[in-house]
């Protein structure tokens, strides 16, 4: 083989290698503008509705101010944002802020609008669908799938120390204590077992088929109470910013003598 025939052998070869390259760093270069575009949209969605809805309910005022700290959030990693990890995350922030809004909207009995898209973060916790009230050392706490003046605190639905807890409204919001340190952890998930198990408070309530099953294996290392999987969270699109309202993280509450 001549020389001349191996130099044109290595000249096409590294051709192909920087050609392959090129395209590869295109396509990354596409996914990223994907993903930032993706999260901005979601992020200028929940802008438009935090600043023109507001709620005279409790459970409204709650729930629009919840939905002002995601987009905060949102927006602070919109701007940090570098990869498409990142952007990702952003785009879930706004829409939670965006689950809020539904949340809020529905406390004050107009249309939540269109499904989003589902939370990652709520997948597999599913929704309540019937009311629940349970007594635990000596506090009384309530939960179920519509706000009320006793259940002002909505969760979106995720798992809280390993284990599903549904989306709802709620009379404290406990999670924040669950996710604390100590006692605060322990007391939060008795709250969970007495609320989501038929061994506690009232067996006659019922969930979804299916919850008593799923839910045993997370609540196996507190108190082996039964539990399970919820249905979940529907999937979908929604119109434009002005069809929604607020939404957000959770107020805080007296657990125990101990602030939320």
């Amino acid at each position: 083989m001549s020389v001349l025939l191996i130099l044109a052998i290595i000249i096409v070869v590294l051709l192909v290698v920087v050609v392959a390259r090129r395209n590869g760093a295109g396509r990354q270069q596409a996914q990223l503008e994907d993903a930032r575009a993706d999260a901005q949209r979601w992020y200028e969605r929940l802008g438009g509705q935090v600043m023109n809805l507001h709620g005279d309910d409790a459970a409204a005022r709650q729930a629009l101010a919840d939905a002002g700290e995601r987009y905060n959030a949102a927006g602070g990693q919109l701007q940090q944002a570098k990869t498409v990890r990142q952007f990702e995350l952003a785009r879930e922030s706004a829409l939670e802020g965006l689950t809020y809004v539904r949340a809020a909207r529905t406390a004050m009995g107009i249309d939540p609008g269109p499904e989003l898209p589902p939370l990652a973060s709520a997948q597999g916790a599913g929704r309540l669908t019937q009311e629940r009230e349970v007594n635990v050392q000596g506090h009384a706490y309530k939960a179920g799938p519509q706000p009320g003046a006793d259940t002002p605190y909505y969760y979106p639905g995720g798992r809280v120390q390993g284990r599903p807890v549904p989306a709802g409204w709620y009379s404290t919001p406990v999670w924040k204590t669950a996710l604390g340190a100590g006692a605060g952890v322990l007391g939060g998930m008795l709250i969970f077992d007495a609320l989501f198990s038929p061994g506690f408070g009232d067996p006659g309530y019922a969930y979804d088929g299916g919850y008593q099953d799923g839910f045993q294996d997370a609540a196996g290392d507190f108190g082996g109470n039964d539990a399970g999987d919820f249905s979940g969270n529907d999937a979908g699109d929604f119109g434009g910013g002005g069809d929604w309202g607020g939404g957000g993280d959770f107020g805080g509450g007296d657990f125990g003598g101990g602030d939320f």
